[in-house]
């Protein structure tokens, strides 16, 4: 059996070895390792694929964060509302712009933000909704497309762990994650769904004037060579990646499938077994199983499961162990039962698009072995 990984990057990369070579080849031949032809190749492939009219690549997906916001022009202090339970990237950027995060709870069961308690946190600073795309779903945008809209809020799409996802409105429509906010983000870590062999990221948008925004603020304000209409910042996906990112694109949907069969295993094995709860699919969006994250009972158990499995060759890994609220760097003095409770009891699996039957038995076996030891 094959060694197992979090993500078999090298495996996935020896099946499409012959066109990524290729891809980069061709870039290496031609010399045009800063804005060549494969950059807007692939901004207009992924354009055409989420069905957006603008997308902007830029170095990685927390400069694409940082891009969104200054896009938006915000009073210095704005708050923002914003997730807990997620990477620091989001926070991180918020607070270097000079704004203030207002960290909201998630639902237990999809672990997305909860449109429920998004209201009571408005105040007259509120200027921006950052929904997180966690884990592989949608959050549900057509109630925070509802509250934005009553407030005259902006929305941020996090979509670094959805891509390719699709959300379901209530009268049947369906738009790719990311295509939803005034301007969505998404990184390209070569662990993403769409990844590539280094950094990269993008942010989307329907607004052709943000769009032309955001294209000057990542190329250090410029429109034409030498002339800076405003201040910008130097963020650009260089060539390489884009032809790497290319080649991965068409196969996205095979990724999701792949993942999807992963997940659907795990389901099979995992539902009946006493002391798990096995992540739920929400009503209104795919899922693209960025991770498959289990709930247990308490972080004792939580511990002792993941030692158990490391013994056993299985890696795991906690995402997230420690709320952003509760982050020496983003400390607010706050409760969030539901955030907190989580970070106590999430267990995510390893999920890859080459991961084959006998290590996904190996690995339920071991699970299942540890379950019948502790009960």
């Amino acid at each position: 059996m094959r060694t197992i990984q979090m993500v078999d990057l090298q495996g996935q990369y020896t099946r499409l070895k012959n066109e990524i070579d290729s891809a980069m080849s061709e870039v290496l031949d031609k010399t045009q390792f800063i804005q060549g032809p494969q950059v807007k190749q692939f901004e207009q492939s992924l354009a055409e694929y989420c069905r957006i009219p603008h997308v902007i690549s830029c170095a990685n997906g927390t400069d694409a964060i940082l891009l969104a916001l200054l896009a938006l022009d915000l009073e210095p202090g704005s708050e923002i509302i914003t997730p807990s339970f997620s990477y620091a990237a989001f926070t991180e950027m918020v607070l270097l712009a000079g704004h203030k995060p207002v960290f909201v709870e998630v639902n237990p069961d999809t672990f997305l933000i909860d449109p429920a308690e998004i209201e009571a946190l408005i105040t007259p600073k509120t200027k921006v909704i950052a929904p997180v795309h966690l884990y592989g779903q949608v959050a549900d945008m057509e109630k925070i497309e509802a509250i934005a809209q009553v407030h005259h809020l902006y929305i941020i799409e996090d979509n670094a762990q959805a891509i390719g996802a699709d959300y379901i409105y209530s009268d049947g429509r369906k738009k790719k994650s990311g295509t939803m906010g005034h301007i969505s983000t998404t990184s390209f870590f070569p662990s993403k769904n769409l990844g590539c062999y280094g950094d990269g990221g993008a942010v989307m948008t329907n607004d052709e004037k943000l769009a032309e925004k955001l294209r000057m603020l990542s190329n250090h304000g410029q429109r034409q060579k030498y002339h800076h209409e405003i201040v910008g910042m130097n963020s650009r996906l260089d060539t390489l990646q884009a032809a790497v990112l290319q080649v991965k694109l068409a196969h996205l949907d095979a990724f999701t499938k792949a993942r999807n069969t992963v997940a659907g295993f795990y389901d099979e094995r995992l539902k009946a077994v006493s002391g798990i709860k096995i992540p739920a699919r929400s009503d209104n969006s795919s899922h693209v199983f960025h991770q498959y994250t289990i709930t247990l009972e308490n972080e004792d158990v939580r511990t002792r499961l993941k030692q158990h499995l490391m013994e056993a060759g299985i890696p795991t890994m906690i995402y997230y162990p420690i709320p952003l609220h509760m982050q020496n760097a983003y400390k607010q003095d706050i409760s969030l039962k539901q955030t907190e409770q989580l970070c106590q009891t999430v267990l995510s699996l390893p999920v890859s698009t080459e991961m084959v039957a006998e290590q996904l038995d190996y690995i339920c076996s071991k699970i299942e072995d540890f379950f019948k030891r502790e009960n």
